[in-house]
């Protein structure tokens, strides 16, 4: 199997944890599909995913739909909802919180590690991703998303109606802090 170990950090001069994300997303041709605890992207990010969709790509987002930190699930609630409205397919996974990060792009590429789809790891964090090329390995992480999918509930474009003003004057005051979450 093909691998390599991905560290980003603070120090690092390039921002190479979004850059990393950007070229996995820009990377696929049918499918990619993150998971990550945290969804409070950067406009980097959220222009790869959006030119994704336009591309025709297969994009599914992976959140918990319980709150570990609140100020962060409401600005990532307003993100995902974005999201979709976008074309992209947001689920909200139902057993209990969700931590796992993981990206599977197209047939072959999988990573798996500590990156969160968030500013603080993109910037602040030192985080750590294995990138594989390996068919069977992506596989195998396509057999456990599809299966986290099944018991996890897809936001809608109308779900955005049933939010009551104040819950959405909420979430976009967490978003403010987007760069600091």
């Amino acid at each position: 199997m093909l691998c390599q170990v991905f560290a980003s950090g603070p120090a690092d001069a390039q921002e190479s944890c979004s850059l990393f994300f950007v070229e996995a997303i820009n990377q696929a041709r049918h499918r990619v599909w993150l998971s990550s605890p945290y969804f409070v992207p950067d406009e980097a990010v959220m222009s790869a995913l959006r030119l994704a969709v336009l591309r025709g790509v297969d994009v599914r987002i992976l959140i918990p739909s319980r709150p570990d930190h609140r100020t962060v699930y409401a600005a990532s609630s307003l993100y995902a909802m974005e999201a979709v409205q976008m074309g992209i397919r947001v689920f909200r996974y139902q057993p209990g919180f969700l931590h796992q990060k993981v990206v599977l792009v197209d047939d072959r590429m999988a990573a798996v590690g500590s990156a969160n789809l968030d500013n603080r790891s993109f910037r602040l964090n030192f985080e750590i991703m294995l990138v594989t090329v390996d068919a069977g390995f992506a596989q195998a992480v396509e057999s456990m998303l599809l299966e986290d999918f099944s018991v996890s509930l897809e936001q809608r474009p109308e779900d955005r109606a049933r939010i009551q003003r104040l819950q959405h004057f909420g979430m976009r005051v967490a978003r403010l802090f987007s760069p600091l979450l």
